[in-house]
């Protein structure tokens, strides 16, 4: 698996430059509003994206043929392509939260709690991404993959507005619910869904091992 890692680390280098013009968006981000922490969540996402143009760069040209033809087993091939989302995501929420952090020392701008709340949100949603996002791409491949996640995301969309137009139809009121909730201590709520994203996580690796098992190169 450290092969592996060092050869899909040693890709990311080859795009310096467009990592380069993320860290420029995020630095004009931080410029124009300081104080803000939308540059935390937006190289985080980024960051974690990059397991999914792995798995592209490897299936250019049928190269996963020639990869697995190696001293590589599938279940090896999963966990690091979890392994190498995981920790880029989690490399680029720690730059963004350094830029956060400096942008407020400097502007006396901002809130340094609730920028480190933000950054501790932000890892359980990076997390539960990559356990969506992985066994998709894994299984409809890298073009195919973002298509069936876009249209995942829109179902779930369109969902969201539908339960909450029947709650207003059934007269369901949530305040007193948001209300209780909101007394609870932030720190509570982080690891709850941080235990719940690593969770997802862990189950998402095995749909992905058993959806790799049974593709064909």
């Amino acid at each position: 698996m450290k092969g592996l890692l060092i050869k899909d680390f040693k890709l990311m280098k080859g795009q310096k430059n467009f990592f380069l013009a993320i860290l420029a968006i995020a630095l004009a981000m931080i410029t124009l509003s300081p104080g803000t922490s939308f540059a935390i969540g937006f190289l985080g996402f980024v960051g974690s994206l990059f397991s999914l143009s792995s798995i592209s760069y490897d299936e250019f040209d049928n190269g996963n043929a020639f990869l697995f033809s190696l001293p590589i087993t599938r279940k090896e091939y999963v966990l690091e392509k979890y392994t190498f989302g995981v920790l880029c995501g989690i490399a680029s929420l720690f730059l963004g939260t350094l830029i956060s952090f400096f942008s407020i020392l400097i502007t006396d701008k901002g809130n340094l709690r609730e920028m480190f709340l933000t950054t501790c949100t932000l890892l359980p949603v990076i997390l539960l991404l990559l356990s969506i996002m992985l066994p998709f791409v894994l299984k409809f491949g890298g073009e195919k993959g973002r298509i069936a996640i876009l249209g995942m995301m829109g179902f779930l969309f369109v969902a969201g507005i539908l339960l909450t137009k029947i709650a207003e139809y059934m007269k369901i009121d949530f305040y007193p619910l948001t209300k209780r909730l909101s007394q609870i201590d932030p720190r509570v709520y982080i690891l709850f869904f941080l235990f719940l994203a690593i969770t997802a996580l862990a189950v998402s690796c095995l749909v992905s091992q058993s959806i790799l098992n049974k593709k064909e190169f």
